[in-house]
């Protein structure tokens, strides 16, 4: 299994939103992608504008069709102003 682990840091302001649409964004990448097994949300107990994302995908290629749908182009686009700051992590599960 191929895992996306994603912190962004959101600007105060866009909060509340960026919640709204990362949570969809997750149920649409679930729901149209059968390579995606699994996408969590959650977010940081102290720093309520710090969300982290945990995704599981077949492979590799399977996260690099992810980044080519139409939903994750509407996500990226409509976010991208509301991020202060974005790590994404890649990873390989071996248990």
């Amino acid at each position: 299994m191929f895992i996306v682990a994603v912190e962004f840091k959101i600007k105060e302001e866009h909060v509340d939103a960026f919640r709204e649409r990362v949570l969809q964004q997750a149920a649409d990448s679930l729901a149209k992608e059968s390579a995606c097994h699994q996408f969590d949300v959650s977010v940081d107990n102290d720093q309520p504008s710090t969300f982290f994302l945990y995704e599981v995908y077949d492979d590799a290629a399977a996260f690099d069709a992810h980044r080519q749908t139409e939903h994750f182009a509407s996500f990226a686009e409509t976010v991208g102003q509301w991020v202060a700051e974005k790590n994404l992590h890649t990873l390989h599960r071996i248990s």
